[in-house]
């Protein structure tokens, strides 16, 4: 099994990257967020983007910024430590803003919990709007919504933004799910205790080895290395790419998103399309159908092409919007699945119409698409 991806014209492996900074990377150990480190970050991200990468940033600091805003404020409560995140989070998202501004890129900040992940309409309509992100050439910087996630800040050590950046990883099917940290990667044991500790340089499979190497590297970083083969683990289930790395590494962005070896480099356990494909052609999530016209099922063989509502003739079932429904002609043949943007109700209002009238028609819009190309598999 190769441990990279073959490199494209602009010498990268992986196109679409998910990176997360983490906290102590972010404040090399102090009480503060290191404005050096951030702009370090922001160049190899420039770069990256200039090479035709998409990048999606992930980052935690929100607690420290607004410890370091308001430092009378004690920090050892749970209402505490909630008021620092709603401080901080505004003055992280400037301290980001200011580092990507020379380069001319625009940050846009996504607040995001589990629990809007774990919701239907929550997971589409995150992955619809980091998505358009994308496509505008906007740079999508996530945090969790401390200021809400009351477990997720109860224990400082728990780093759930590691778990977070998984999720989002799959959420937008990124290539690669890079951890910055303030360690070398995974050890094969605990190098505080143990000179000979080395780092383990390619994980195939997450096992009781692997498990009891990350228990002993459990002090180290924001959260551990314990929550980080976490995310690696649901990573990997989805065909994602997982490197954990130090954040200080020279280029560190760049490299692995090149594909050289560094850090700890975790392989899917499986094709990250075809994952995303057999849930989608699966059947067992389906909740209804779509029948389309014949310039529809042209434009959807062609390939690369949302489904509108001008090309929709007939639909059939009782579901909602984030629904997966089958995409047929008019002869009932299989042409595509994927998740609907509009309910059944709201899909017979507007069949046949042009995008333009869905507004007037329903009182709101959720987009020009029935089912948008990127939630979307042509059988």
């Amino acid at each position: 099994m190769t441990r990279t991806e073959s490199p494209d014209a602009g010498g990268l492996a992986y196109h679409r990257i998910v990176v997360k900074a983490g906290t102590n990377l972010l404040t090399g150990g102090t009480d503060h967020i290191d404005s050096g480190t951030l702009a370090g970050l922001a160049r190899q991200v420039t770069d990256l983007r200039r090479r035709g990468g998409e990048v999606i940033l992930v980052t935690s600091g929100a607690i420290h910024a607004g410890r370091e805003r308001l430092r009378s404020l004690p920090g050892g409560g749970l209402a505490s430590r909630q008021a620092l995140a709603a401080v901080g989070q505004s003055r992280l998202m400037s301290l980001w803003d200011e580092v990507f501004e020379p380069h001319g890129i625009a940050v846009a900040q996504a607040l995001l919990t589990r629990r809007d992940l774990a919701d239907r309409l929550g997971y589409l309509n995150a992955r619809n709007t980091l998505l358009a992100l994308l496509d505008l050439g906007v740079l999508p910087v996530v945090n969790e919504n401390d200021v809400v996630a009351v477990d997720e800040i109860r224990d400082s050590v728990i780093g759930d933004n590691d778990n977070l950046s998984a999720q989002v990883a799959n959420l937008v099917d990124a290539d690669l799910l890079l951890l910055l940290s303030d360690v070398d990667g995974l050890y094969d044991a605990d190098p505080t205790s143990h000179a000979d500790a080395r780092v383990i340089e390619v994980v195939e499979t997450i096992d009781e080895a692997i498990e009891r190497a990350a228990g002993s590297a459990g002090a180290l970083g924001t959260g551990g290395m314990v929550t980080k083969l976490q995310a690696a683990r649901v990573a990997t289930s989805s065909g994602t790419h997982v490197v954990i790395a130090h954040g200080l590494e020279r280029e560190v962005v760049l490299r692995a998103a090149s594909g050289e070896p560094i850090g700890t480099h975790f392989l899917p356990r499986g094709d990250r399309v075809e994952s995303r494909r057999r849930y989608l052609l699966s059947g067992l999530p389906v909740r209804g159908r779509v029948t389309v016209d014949g310039g529809a099922a042209a434009a959807l063989a062609s390939g690369g092409s949302s489904l509108l509502p001008a090309g929709v003739t007939g639909v059939e079932g009782t579901f909602e919007r984030g629904d997966v429904v089958l995409v047929i002609d008019a002869a009932g043949h299989h042409l595509a699945s994927g998740s609907a943007n509009y309910s059944a109700a709201d899909i017979a209002r507007i069949r046949g119409l042009r995008s333009a009238r869905i507004a007037e028609t329903l009182g709101y819009e959720y987009g020009d698409e029935v089912i948008h190309r990127n939630n979307m598999v042509v059988v």
